[in-house]
């Protein structure tokens, strides 16, 4: 039991509690063990409301209520861990009913809730390998093969032009300039896209066609064909990656998007304008590319800990 709910079971009960529970009953057939969730909450922002010396909830402002949420953004479960985003919004979610419910009721003249927004689950950093993870992943397809071949040259494409999985399997040969060294993606929408790929991408995709591709008798225009000659599917290139990852001790480290995440990451870790890699990803707002910059401050912040004198690590 955290020390905040400890403190809860010390509390006086909010005033009117019984009233607005007995209103879920009726209003919307709550079940005992919800209602019985729904007064934990209250009991639980009771002691905040000590905490801070309010005794009439009918009193509570905006602010205050602000204040909780950064109250229990400090505290601890009964699982002794801190409060889920999910859980968070639960418990706004108590508070806000209440306080509704007090005003609706002429039990206070305001409702101080009613700006009061729901906690955001905090947003969650694309998985992204190392440089070294990522040369170990595309040095695992061995041998002088057609499919080691082709497996070489999806990786590094893959990896070297940052597509999605569905991007890459449904390239045709066409879409590839190996002069210029560019790409035409076809990404979400019918949307086109030119992506340049670099020297390793172009040996690796030269080896394939040239050599690789022809051997296996493909029977369209599809750049990336499986043993019979067919489209490589989305599901056999995942196959083929995850085979490859697990040879090298990655397995539980990629996913379908995890060389895209690396792509996006190593580029922007290099000095890229964030806009820049906007394009090169595809994505319609550079809200989405964003995200990568919070993997790149977050890899900085590590490095920091660890060498600097003064970090306190």
């Amino acid at each position: 039991m955290s020390a905040a709910d400890s403190v809860a079971d010390a509390v006086a009960p909010l005033a009117h509690l019984d009233g607005y529970l007995a209103h879920l009953v009726v209003e919307r057939g709550l079940s005992d063990n919800t209602l019985a969730a729904y007064r934990r909450d209250l009991d639980l922002y009771a002691t905040y409301l000590a905490e801070v010396g309010i005794s009439d909830p009918a009193e509570v402002a905006p602010e205050d209520l602000e204040t909780y949420v950064a109250w229990l953004r400090q505290r601890t479960s009964s699982a002794g861990r801190p409060y889920a985003p999910s859980s968070l919004a639960r418990l706004v979610v108590a508070v806000r009913g209440y306080h509704r419910f007090l005003a609706q009721d002429g039990l206070a003249r305001t409702d101080p809730s009613a700006a009061l927004g729901t906690p955001r689950a905090a947003r969650s950093l694309p998985k992204a390998l190392s440089v070294a993870e990522v040369e170990r992943l595309l040095a695992a397809p061995t041998g002088s093969g057609s499919l080691a071949r082709r497996d070489r040259a999806l990786l590094e494409l893959l990896y070297g032009a940052g597509l999605r999985i569905s991007e890459l399997v449904g390239l045709d040969v066409d879409d590839l300039d190996p002069v210029e060294r560019l790409v035409t993606v076809r990404g979400k929408g019918d949307a086109h896209r030119l992506v340049p790929y670099g020297d390793l991408a172009a040996d690796a995709l030269d080896a394939w066609l040239v050599q690789g591709r022809p051997a296996t008798s493909p029977r369209g225009p599809a750049v990336f064909v499986n043993a019979r000659g067919g489209r490589l599917t989305r599901q056999g290139a995942w196959k083929l990656i995850t085979g490859h990852a697990e040879r090298v001790g990655l397995a539980d480290r990629v996913s379908p998007h995890t060389l895209r995440h690396s792509f996006a990451t190593h580029l922007l870790d290099g000095g890229a304008d964030v806009r820049a890699v906007q394009e090169l990803l595809g994505h319609a707002s550079v809200t989405t590319t964003q995200i990568y910059t919070l993997v790149s401050r977050a890899a900085l912040q590590e490095v920091y800990r660890r060498a600097h004198p003064r970090s306190g690590a």
